[in-house]
């Protein structure tokens, strides 16, 4: 039960950072400049980064300096920059739900680069879900920004490979530090670039300030830190799984505070995204169930002598036959005595009849 709980609570703080992504494109969209995507990255990357590197005090060593570089472009760079773009050129919940597509690429590259096996329900749901996508896309009357649409499933294929690579190197330090690194390299990687390319930063209204503010703080450095904490302790197909609060966090918003509108055909490539992916949920939950649950259960009831009583009547019968086995048992004794003088007379008559 413990273990059980553990992750559980493990799987709820790993579920804050899909929810504070899939808001991510809703504040991009409503409060942020447009047409600044590397500058916008590296006001959100940096700054987050130095906080998580100020908390932790730790630097890296060895190899670990090349790697977090590779993973911190992957994850950072091209993950932020991608989806500022697919953030101003996309409905939130249109953005959000491409990003869904994350969780059946990640079963896929956790095969391939972990080993990790995935049920055949999880394999199923893939293709169900990568149809779903297809249907979401193209079904749009007004037809959606192909660059968007592109930058969207860019920066999903960037995160996922780079979540992957830190799933399998497995970082030697606690999540907080792992991701100060990470998000510090990205944005000094990414600053110069964005100074060159894009120029200063524009004057920023009260409303960008809050939005970039909360994209630092919760959209960033929390939602890193929990993820890789979920990465640390979880296998990679589960945390893709839990990545589907992405496209439900976003659409809910895009749809409830932003006032966005899906066609039909929309609405139901979403549902089939949603229900091709978590097709191979259940089915890891419930082996996990069954793996957990059950055993204190069964173990719990087998010495207990009333509990088949309501399983069925194979145990209640051989129950009935045990009183009656007892009694032949007391009985047989007696039955050998008087088998023997039958045994002896046997040999007496055929010894008369012979004579």
């Amino acid at each position: 039960m413990e273990a059980t709980s553990s992750t559980a609570r493990t799987i709820a703080l790993t579920a804050i950072a899909p929810v504070a992504w899939g808001s991510s494109y809703l504040v991009t969209r409503q409060l942020l400049p447009p047409d600044i995507p590397l500058l916008g990255a590296a006001l959100r990357a940096l700054p987050a980064g130095l906080l998580l590197l100020a908390l932790g005090r730790r630097l890296p060593r060895g190899s670990w300096w090349w790697r977090t570089a590779l993973i911190s472009m992957l994850t950072i760079g091209g993950f932020f920059v991608l989806v500022y773009v697919a953030g101003q050129r996309l409905p939130s919940s249109v953005a959000a739900t491409l990003m869904a597509a994350s969780a059946l690429v990640t079963l896929v590259a956790a095969r391939v680069v972990l080993g990790e096996r995935a049920p055949r329900r999880a394999w199923l749901g893939a293709v169900a879900g990568i149809g779903g996508v297809v249907l979401l896309v193209g079904a749009s009357a007004g037809g959606l920004d192909p660059v968007g649409v592109g930058a969207s499933l860019l920066a999903m294929l960037s995160a996922t490979i780079g979540f992957v690579l830190t799933k399998k190197w497995q970082p030697p330090v606690p999540p907080l530090v792992f991701a100060g690194w990470q998000l510090t390299l990205g944005g000094l990687v990414l600053a110069p670039i964005a100074l060159f390319v894009e120029g200063p930063p524009p004057a920023m209204s009260a409303g960008a300030v809050a939005g970039f503010a909360y994209l630092i703080l919760v959209g960033t450095a929390l939602a890193y830190v929990v993820w890789f904490l979920g990465l640390s302790r979880l296998p990679a197909g589960t945390v893709g799984m839990v990545g589907l609060l992405n496209p439900v966090s976003g659409a809910v918003l895009g749809l409830v505070v932003a006032g966005e509108r899906l066609t039909l055909l929309q609405v139901v490539g979403g549902v089939v995204v949603l229900a091709g992916v978590a097709a191979g949920l259940p089915a890891r939950r419930r082996t996990d169930a069954g793996e957990v649950s059950p055993s204190p259960t069964s173990t719990a009831t087998r010495p207990a002598p009333d509990a088949p009583a309501t399983a069925g009547a194979p145990r209640p019968a051989s129950r009935a036959a045990s009183p009656t086995a007892a009694p032949r048992a007391a009985t047989a004794p007696p039955r050998r005595p008087s088998r023997h003088p039958v045994l002896r007379r046997r040999p007496s008559s055929r010894r008369r009849n012979a004579r």
